[in-house]
């Protein structure tokens, strides 16, 4: 159903030592945009073609999502902003502007800070910095509240085998039912994403994003990491509404940013900001890259 719009294509990049599955559209500079969870390409449907009237536009599935390898490692941070930093490189490119949507955009926050020889711009949607979001879980009882999902799914085997029998469900409620613009999802945007995560594999290994993200190993490996500033002009989109995510995130961002930065809050809009308001972020982002 998804594969057929005219402009697009559908291709596989080695990187990292795994296959990513990417739809690319346009030519020019490079754009790289990432999803979030539960989310893969698709999410970015709006985006794709208002983009690539100006730039090269990429949009991987990210490791362990519908089309792409499904490793039974390589879910930390790290990992992840090599498998785009390799992507980019992949497609003969040295640098690349990056778009991220909540797990895609804290790999994107990581890969300013590791990998900022490869960034032009930076664009974050409803996607908080990896730092402030471990310490606003610890001192914020109402991010604590918001994000009870992601200790629900530390518990081994559980979380999947009940999202699986209930899948339909579980995107309806995620999706639409947390989305303040309601007519964002259709009944077969649903099944489009319900299909994508029904491949074998795929929901392990999106659940498996938040079990390293607890793992003592990756909180240890933070305690240890000093915070280096992102040295990329920085673009903060963010649904005001967002039922997973408090708006305390955005706050003392530019603390560590050391480049320009700017924060847009958006009116009656939730979580699913790229789906809710298409044409503002649409619009926001043309501005910014270009």
């Amino acid at each position: 159903m998804t594969a057929s719009i005219p402009g697009w294509q559908h291709c596989f990049v080695e990187t990292n030592r795994i296959r990513l599955h990417c739809v690319t559209q346009g030519e020019g500079e490079l754009v790289v945009l990432l999803h979030g969870f539960p989310e893969f390409w698709y999410s970015w449907r709006h985006q794709i073609p208002a983009l690539a009237k100006r730039f090269k536009v990429v949009v991987p599935d990210l490791r362990g999502y519908n089309d792409s390898d499904k490793p039974n490692s390589g879910y930390d941070l790290d990992t992840l902003s090599a498998d785009i930093r390799g992507l980019i490189t992949s497609l003969g490119y040295t640098k690349a502007h990056i778009v991220g949507h909540d797990w895609g955009g804290a790999i994107a926050w990581h890969m300013a800070q590791v990998f900022p020889q490869s960034i032009h711009r930076l664009a974050l949607l409803n996607a908080p910095h990896p730092h402030r979001l471990m310490q606003e879980l610890v001192g914020n009882l109402d991010q604590l509240r918001r994000s009870w999902y992601v200790f629900a799914f530390q518990v081994p085997e559980v979380p999947e085998l009940l999202i699986r029998q209930n899948l339909r469900t579980f995107l309806s409620s995620m999706l639409q039912g947390q989305a303040v613009r309601k007519g964002a999802f259709t009944k077969a945007d649903t099944e489009i994403y319900r299909a994508a995560l029904e491949k074998p594999g795929a929901l392990k290994a999106a659940i498996n994003y938040y079990r390293n993200m607890l793992s003592p190993q990756n909180l240890l490996r933070q305690l240890g990491r000093s915070q280096t500033p992102v040295n990329v002009p920085t673009l903060v989109l963010w649904g005001e509404d967002d039922a997973f995510l408090s708006q305390r995130l955005t706050e003392r961002l530019d603390e560590l940013v050391n480049a320009p930065f700017h924060v847009k809050l958006i009116p009656e809009c939730g979580h699913w900001v790229q789906q809710e308001v298409p044409q503002t972020v649409n619009r926001e982002l043309l501005a910014f890259l270009a």
